[in-house]
């Protein structure tokens, strides 16, 4: 929890007021003030550090297993 406070202390202003920094830095007075839930705080940070980051699906990287298998009753 210290790196991450040490980490958002040093951030400009511009990135300070990024609605993802804001909830981390809020989770974070959480965790810290009240012995909150420290995945909370964790979570965070993760989704402010990777704010930037566009999740992209490939279709290609593994095929389903529906309806491959079939029933010996079934044939």
């Amino acid at each position: 929890m210290r790196d991450a406070a040490n980490y958002i202390t040093k951030l400009s202003k511009a990135g300070l007021s990024a609605p993802e920094w804001q909830a981390a830095m809020e989770a974070l007075i959480l965790v810290a003030e009240n012995d909150g839930p420290t995945m909370l705080a964790r979570i965070g940070v993760m989704r402010a550090l990777n704010r930037h980051v566009e999740r992209v699906f490939n279709s290609e990287r593994k095929s389903h297993h529906w309806g491959k298998r079939k029933l010996k009753r079934d044939q």
